[in-house]
């Protein structure tokens, strides 16, 4: 029997002391792409959150494990090595530290935990830019801090690209039509897909169904009351955009 890439099972859990995860369970598979749409404010980041282990984020019971391993127990940087990836709903701004070296660093530190060996500057510098002409962002980007200045849909695309260098093996994309135009939601889509393997895991965080256009779920989970109330395919979020979730709201209320 094939281990599930991601397990949550029972999970309770919020920020703040606010108790906002009520009983969420989840099973992700390699090669799936799991959507999970809901209202603003249903908690949908705080997920995010916690799976990642942001540190002011709490799980008071429930178990998580990623491929087989308690990922409760992992710091967040064993959990990036590990091969856990966030897209940032909104990534931040960080004065003073290259995009380049940043990801080159990143890059290399995977690559040691996992006993390979490090990409020296030449081919590292050639792989990004390859993977930035993809997305847009050109060289003269790439030598940029991260994030300043950037508009939305570059800060997306960036974090695209993060996914493109680094590979993981399961990424949750978390809100990445937020604050990006048609043409940037097209490219992001497009970039996540190239990103795939038969191996890879995607969770999509979303509230609309049109970024699903171009990452097209196997599974979509309707999120209210701080779990999964609904599971369908493709369809369940056409039928979303169609009538919101009133319906579901009211349900948890």
């Amino acid at each position: 029997m094939t281990t599930p890439l991601l397990e949550i099972e029972d999970l309770y859990g919020g920020v703040a002391g606010k108790e906002i995860i009520k009983g969420f369970n989840l099973t992700i598979n390699e090669g799936e792409v799991h959507a999970i749409m809901g209202p603003n404010g249903a908690g949908k980041s705080t997920l995010s959150n916690i799976l990642c282990g942001k540190p002011e984020y709490y799980v008071s019971s429930g178990k998580i494990t990623f491929k087989g391993k308690d990922l409760l127990k992992m710091s967040v940087e064993e959990r990036a090595r590990e091969g856990l990836f966030l897209s940032m709903q909104k990534p931040v701004e960080i004065p003073g530290v290259s995009i380049t070296p940043f990801l080159k660093h990143a890059l290399n530190s995977i690559r040691t935990y996992r006993g390979e060996k490090e990409m020296d500057t030449v081919e590292f510098v050639k792989l990004l830019r390859e993977e930035g002409r993809k997305l847009n962002l050109g060289s003269d980007m790439l030598k940029r801090s991260i994030n300043v200045g950037f508009s939305g849909g570059e800060a997306k695309r960036l974090e695209t690209l993060q996914m493109a260098i680094l590979r993981p093996d399961l990424a949750i994309l978390d809100e990445a039509d937020s604050g990006v135009d048609i043409d940037a939601m097209r490219i992001i889509g497009e970039g996540v897909n190239a990103c795939r393997t038969d191996k890879t895991g995607l969770l999509v965080i979303t509230h609309y169904q049109r970024l699903l256009n171009y990452i097209v779920p196997d599974y979509v989970h309707v999120y209210a009351g701080g779990k999964i109330v609904k599971t369908g395919n493709k369809d369940l979020a056409e039928e979303l955009e169609r009538t919101g979730y009133s319906e579901f709201v009211k349900e948890q209320a």
